[in-house]
C-alpha cells in the first residue's frame, strides 16, 4: 500500500526483453534505500513493483505482460523521468489517500494552463473508469495523490499546487501526455457491494440495503 505522496523522482536507466515480457533499471536519485529489501515494494509512477535486485544506486524489476497491457510503461526507455514512493509503513502519516499501486487504466492531459502559482490539468479519463470519479474525491495520477476539483465533458480538473510540482514528473506534463490512473479503491469495492448476488443487477442502495448489510439502524 502507498499514499500517493512522492519521495522521489527517479530515471529509468535501461529497460531490458526478457522472456516476453520487461525488466527495468531505476536509478532513484535522492530515494534512500537503506530500508529497502529484496521484495518489497516500490510505486513507479503508480506502479507497484517488486524489488529483485539492489545494485546500489536503484532497484531492478520485472514487469509482466499484465502489466505492461494496462500501463505505459512499454514505452519507457532510458532516461524517462519517474515518480517513486516506497511502501508505507503502520507508522507512516497518511498524507494522501489509500493508494494500492494497481493501475486502473491510462487517461490523456488535455489542456494545461496557469492558476496563480498552481498549474490546472484537465485529464481525460476512460469511459470505464469515469464512474469512479467524483468532484473533490481522490486520484493518483502517474502515482501522485490528488483531488479532483471538478468533472466536465472533458474528463476531470485537477490543480497542482507549487509544492506538488517541484517534487513530481507533473512539472513536465504537457498536452497529449498519457498518464496512469488509479481510482479511489472505496469506489471500486462500493460498485460490488451494491451488485445483486447475481453479481449481473445493482439493487437500489436505500435504508433497507444499508440496513441489510449492517450500515444502519
Amino acid at each position: 500500500m502507498f499514499t500517493g505522496i512522492i519521495e522521489a523522482i527517479g530515471t529509468v536507466a535501461s529497460v531490458t526483453s526478457v522472456s516476453g515480457d520487461l525488466r527495468l533499471t531505476i536509478r532513484t536519485g535522492a530515494l534512500d534505500l537503506a530500508d529497502v529489501k529484496l521484495g518489497d515494494s516500490i510505486a513507479t509512477n503508480g506502479v507497484c513493483l517488486t524489488v529483485v535486485a539492489l545494485p546500489g544506486d536503484g532497484f531492478v524489476a520485472d514487469v509482466s505482460r499484465e502489466s505492461l497491457a494496462h500501463t505505459r510503461i512499454g514505452s519507457w526507455q532510458a532516461g524517462t523521468q519517474v515518480n517513486l514512493e516506497k511502501a508505507l509503513l503502520p507508522t507512516t502519516r497518511l498524507g494522501g489517500h489509500m493508494v494500492s499501486g494497481h493501475v486502473d487504466g491510462v487517461g490523456r492531459i488535455s489542456q494545461r494552463q496557469a492558476d496563480a502559482r498552481s498549474i490546472r490539468l484537465t485529464v481525460e479519463a476512460p469511459a470505464e473508469l469515469a464512474r469512479y470519479i467524483a468532484a473533490k474525491g481522490s486520484i493518483t495520477v502517474d502515482g501522485v495523490s490528488l483531488t479532483v476539483n471538478a468533472l466536465s465533458d472533458a474528463g476531470f480538473t485537477l490543480n497542482i499546487v507549487p509544492h506538488t510540482a517541484a517534487e513530481t514528473t507533473l512539472i513536465s506534463s504537457q498536452p497529449g501526455q498519457q498518464v496512469h490512473l488509479e481510482v479511489d479503491m472505496i469506489a471500486r469495492y462500493l460498485e460490488q457491494l451494491v451488485k445483486a448476488p447475481d453479481n449481473t443487477e445493482k439493487t437500489p442502495m436505500d435504508a433497507a440495503f444499508l440496513a441489510q448489510h449492517g450500515f444502519w439502524k
